[in-house]
C-alpha cells in the first residue's frame, strides 16, 4: 500500500485535504491524523471492516477497545444508550477535551469496534484537524492511537511515518500533539463512574465535576483472563526497544543507584539511558540523558515523555532507567504510562 503522507495547518485547514481524508474514511480506508492527545489512526467506527483493518495495522488485539471519536455532542445518542446525566456535566467541562467516557452502545457500533464488549468509549477532541475530519468522514471515528501495537504512542508525525507507512492510506502532519498523552477514560456504565486510564483530566478534576469516581482495580492487575474495558488496561503499551526500568527512593540514592549500574553496562559495552527531571538530569553519567521537565510542571513532562521514549530507541539505546514522577494529578498518569513502557519493573531503595 503507498501511503500518502502530507502537512497540515491547524491554523489554515487545507479543506480539500481534509475532505480527501474523509472520503478514504467513508470508503473503508485507514487515516492518521493529529489531535491535542497524540496522533490517531482513524477508520469508519460504524464499519467492521474498517475496525479490522485498523487492528491488522497496528497489530493491535482484536479484544482491546477502540475509542470511537464525535465532533458534535449530539452525535452522542447515536451511538451510546443511557447517557447519564454525569455524562452531560463532564461534556460541559471537558468536551471538546481529552476525556473519554464509557456507555452502553447502540446497536449500530460494531463489535469489532467495542473489542467485543456491550459497551462504546467516546471522546470528542478539541484539535480543529480531528473535529473537520471527523465531520468529514460522516461523523464517527474510531481512532485508538497511531503506533504499531505496544510502541510508545506518536506525538509527531515522523513516528507515524516510522510505525505505518505502507499500512495506511494516508497520514495527516499538523505537528507537535499538544497533550503528549492518551486521553482520561472514565466507565459511566455502571452505578459509580470509574476511571480506567488515567490522563491529562485528573481524578481531582471528575470529582469536582460529578462527586464520587473510583480508581478501577484493573489498573494495578495484569490478570491475563481480565477483558479489558479500556483501551490499554490489558496489554504492555508504550514499551522502548531498549529495557526499562524505573527507579524510586531518596534522591542521592536513586542517581548513586543509576550511575553505578550504568557503569556496569557501559563496561560491557551497551549503550545506557537516563530519563530524569530538570532538578536532577546533571548528575547522571549515561550515554544520553532526557529531561522531560520540571517536576513542578507535570505538564511539560507529560507533553515530552512518549517523544523521549522515541528518541531514546533513534539513538540506539540498550538499557534505560527513569526515575519515578509523582503519582497524584497528571503525575498520576505519567507514573501510569511509564510503568507500562517498563513492563512494571520497579526498583525502591
Amino acid at each position: 500500500m503507498d501511503t500518502k503522507v502530507v502537512q497540515i495547518d491547524r491554523r489554515n485547514i487545507n479543506k480539500a485535504m481534509i475532505q480527501e481524508a474523509g472520503n478514504i474514511i467513508r470508503n473503508g480506508g485507514l487515516v492518521a491524523f493529529p489531535t491535542e492527545t497524540v496522533y490517531g489512526l482513524g477508520g469508519d467506527a460504524l464499519n467492521e471492516s474498517s475496525s479490522g483493518k485498523i487492528y491488522a495495522a497496528k497489530g493491535r488485539p482484536s479484544d482491546n477497545p477502540l475509542i470511537v471519536h464525535i465532533a458534535e455532542f449530539g452525535d452522542l445518542k447515536e451511538i451510546a444508550v443511557k447517557i447519564p446525566k454525569a455524562a452531560e456535566k463532564l461534556a460541559k467541562c471537558f468536551w471538546p477535551g481529552p476525556l473519554t467516557m464509557i456507555f452502553e452502545k447502540a446497536a449500530c457500533v460494531p463489535y469489532a469496534t467495542t473489542g467485543g464488549l456491550d459497551t462504546v468509549a467516546v471522546r470528542m477532541p478539541s484539535d480543529p484537524i480531528a473535529r473537520e475530519l471527523i465531520r468529514e468522514s460522516g461523523g464517527y471515528i474510531a481512532a485508538p492511537s497511531a503506533n504499531r501495537s505496544g510502541r510508545p504512542s506518536p506525538t509527531q508525525a515522523k513516528y507515524v511515518v516510522e510505525d505505518l507507512r505502507g499500512r495506511v492510506d494516508m497520514i495527516l502532519d499538523g505537528g507537535a500533539s499538544e497533550i503528549g498523552l492518551e486521553s482520561t477514560i472514565v466507565d459511566l456504565s455502571g452505578e459509580v463512574p470509574v476511571i480506567l486510564r488515567p490522563g491529562y483530566i485528573t481524578e481531582e478534576m471528575l470529582v469536582k465535576a460529578i462527586g464520587n469516581v473510583e480508581m478501577d482495580k484493573g489498573l494495578l492487575d495484569s490478570d491475563p483472563q481480565i477483558k479489558p474495558k479500556a483501551p490499554g488496561m490489558k496489554y504492555r503499551h508504550y514499551a522502548p526497544q531498549g529495557s526499562l526500568a524505573i527507579v524510586e527512593g531518596p534522591k542521592e540514592q536513586v542517581t548513586a543507584y543509576i550511575n553505578e549500574k550504568i557503569k556496569e553496562y557501559r563496561k560491557e559495552g551497551m549503550k545506557t539511558g537516563v530519563i530524569a527531571a530538570f532538578e536532577t538530569a546533571a548528575g547522571y553519567q549515561a550515554d544520553c540523558v532526557k529531561c522531560p521537565g520540571k517536576r513542578n510542571d507535570e505538564s511539560e513532562i507529560a507533553r515530552h515523555l512518549f517523544r523521549i521514549l522515541r528518541e531514546l530507541d533513534d539513538e540506539g539505546i540498550q538499557v534505560i532507567y527513569a526515575e519515578a514522577f509523582d503519582g497524584h494529578g497528571v503525575g498520576c498518569a505519567i507514573m501510569n504510562r511509564l510503568l507500562k513502557a517498563a513492563g512494571y519493573q520497579v526498583i525502591t531503595l
